[in-house]
């Protein structure tokens, strides 16, 4: 049976448990409910968010369902084991820069090995604390971010933090949904560049869900009335016959 370090942290466990990236999607491919059960109440307790799969073929449709952020997986599962499923995730040209981090009972250092040249980006060894888990979680992930090293894009007052996700105009705070911040981001890192629908889907979708490209349109409407208030909107561009852009000249 495998199990996890206590719950319980300290005060500076609690403070190391605490993250910019709170709020990422977290897929946890564990055959083992209470496994899967503890690890879920580590990371709701540090505010990510959690989607569960009890095997490769259940995780394979949530990647398709949603992208998560980052893969928790585990080595040994009935069926596709999860070395067979990161050899698959590296070798799909849109899911190799997923990151994943192996969990495992398997402490040797051939394994260690053999997990970090199939790709995977870290390797945990059970038992662990939450607070490490956590931690190289938080680690994995800010190597990770979009745009590398660049955790914030700020254009004419217009800031978007990569690592909270949050969206400031002139400090004043920019509600939005996850998709459209996921198309603002996309965006003000490639200004004056116009992509089409298509392009726009496979890159702040994923290739591997299917929506029609007019779901589009329906974002960046959602994404211009929210800018709006705050001036942006304007800069969210239509390019006749083409696509989308952003830019500053308007």
């Amino acid at each position: 049976m495998y199990w996890i370090g206590e719950n319980v942290m300290t005060p500076r466990e609690q403070a190391v448990g605490q993250s910019v990236l709170q709020g990422k999607r977290v897929l946890v491919v564990e055959d083992e409910a209470p496994i899967r059960d503890m690890v879920r109440f580590a990371l709701e307790r540090a505010e990510f968010i959690v989607v569960e799969a009890e095997d490769a073929q259940a995780a394979r449709l949530a990647i398709a369902e949603r992208r998560p952020d980052l893969i928790l997986l585990d080595w040994m599962m009935p069926g596709a084991s999860g070395v067979e499923l990161a050899r698959e995730l590296r070798n799909d040209s849109t899911l190799r820069d997923l990151p994943i981090i192996m969990l495992t009972a398997r402490a040797e250092k051939e394994d260690t090995i053999r997990a970090l040249n199939l790709g995977c980006d870290d390797y945990i060894s059970k038992p662990f604390s939450t607070a490490e888990l956590i931690a190289r979680i938080n680690a994995v992930m800010r190597r990770s971010l979009p745009g590398g090293v660049e955790e914030k894009i700020e254009i004419g007052g217009l800031v978007v933090d990569a690592a909270s996700q949050r969206v400031t105009v002139n400090g004043d705070g920019v509600r939005l949904g996850p998709t459209e911040y996921r198309l603002l981001y996309f965006f003000v890192s490639n200004p004056e560049r116009v992509y089409t629908r298509e392009q726009v889907l496979d890159r702040v979708w994923g290739q591997n869900v299917y929506v029609e490209e007019r779901t589009v349109d329906v974002h960046i409407r959602r994404l211009r009335k929210a800018l709006a208030p705050h001036g942006f909107d304007e800069h969210i561009q239509t390019v006749r016959g083409t696509g989308y852009r952003f830019s500053t000249q308007t």
